[in-house]
């Protein structure tokens, strides 16, 4: 059994336009610091999705519990329509799925948002649910091979969603850099993929995984009294760069293949910096990232949700029958996530 991503949906909250953000919000909140606004102004974002614009409601000041129950409030309704449009886009009825698999690193709560989805789509009693939780930007890419090894082994249909709503963990004012730096990129999204083992579309080959824990401390993701507080070292870039080329040489040689070879690129923009170290170190065309540099414009970076936005965009552009596709995340650990996909059109 072949396990092919055979339909995708996405959900977003209200638009909110970096510059309205900056200078509706952020200029006073970040003290009218000089580097808060170079930041804000180069970090590749014209827009974000947001359940909680922070000019019409600050929440920086609110409880974890408080977020919580926001999250709870927001986040079914999203996945739903987000699922709901990957059911339809792969033309799969909900009494079809077998397995459904949750990824979020934003909010949390039991009964979950899993539980809660399977009731609102009118899934299966019988059906399996799995949560996948705190793994951060990488996720989509680990819940993915599983969700692919479910339909390859029991021949079932199966869907993946990744939700996540960033904008609930805005910070207290702060002027730590790490913290303007997330609160320029990060934005909402719920994305779902549904995966059939009988069905055109991206067939899951293979996927490889990397982490390098001497440098467990570059990125992080704290629970605190007020939310979740993001720590995003300046180092990240240069330690993807040193991984990069090891990694995807062996999921391609592996597999008969070579960089020439891949012709898409779906690249998790956790930043301008990532995306042109990815570039310079594969030695890629500027054009091959676009797909990527579109997603981080339009949404930011949305976590575990933004590489399934940028195979979106990349499906969008076209694709041909045969052509191979990677996939690279990156997160805390510091991980580096990699998956081969084929186009079956």
């Amino acid at each position: 059994m072949t396990p092919l991503i055979a339909g995708l949906g996405s959900a977003l909250p209200d638009t909110a336009e970096q510059q309205s953000l900056w200078d509706g919000f952020f200029r006073e909140h970040f003290r009218g610091s000089r580097l808060a606004r170079r930041v804000f102004a180069g970090a590749g974002v014209r827009r974000r999705h947001t359940v909680a614009n922070p000019i019409k409601e600050d929440l920086s000041g609110w409880s974890t519990a408080a977020r919580m129950r926001r999250f709870d409030e927001e986040a079914p309704r999203l996945g739903h329509q987000a699922v709901a449009a990957a059911l339809d886009d792969a033309g799969i009825g909900a009494d079809e799925i077998g397995l459904l698999t949750v990824a979020t690193c934003t909010g949390y709560g039991t009964p979950g948002l899993d539980i809660k989805l399977a009731g609102s789509l009118g899934l299966r009693p019988d059906l399996r649910r799995l949560f996948v939780g705190h793994m951060g930007c990488y996720a989509a890419l680990p819940a993915l091979g599983g969700v692919a090894d479910f339909v390859a082994a029991h021949g079932r249909a199966a869907v993946l969603l990744c939700l996540e709503l960033t904008s609930l963990h805005i910070q207290p004012p702060t002027d730590d850099p790490q913290q303007v730096v997330s609160h320029a990129l990060f934005g909402d999204a719920a994305v779902a993929a549904v995966l059939h083992p009988a069905a055109a579309g991206l067939e899951v080959v293979d996927i490889a995984a990397f982490t390098d824990d001497t440098a467990s401390s570059h990125m992080t993701w704290e629970i605190t009294d007020l939310g979740f507080r993001m720590g995003l070292s300046p180092q990240v870039p240069e330690v993807l760069a040193r991984h990069l080329g090891p990694v995807l040489d062996d999921l391609l040689g592996r597999n008969g293949l070579r960089s020439a070879d891949v012709q898409g690129w779906a690249v998790h923009p956790g930043g301008p910096r990532i995306l042109d170290t990815v570039e310079d170190t594969l030695g890629l065309p500027p054009a091959a990232l676009q797909p990527s540099r579109e997603v981080l414009a339009e949404h930011g970076n949305c976590s575990s949700a933004t590489l399934l936005l940028v195979l979106e965009e990349l499906l969008a552009g076209g694709l041909r029958d045969g052509n191979h596709v990677v996939a690279l995340a990156f997160g805390p650990g510091l991980t580096l996530y990699a998956a081969l996909l084929r186009a079956i059109l």
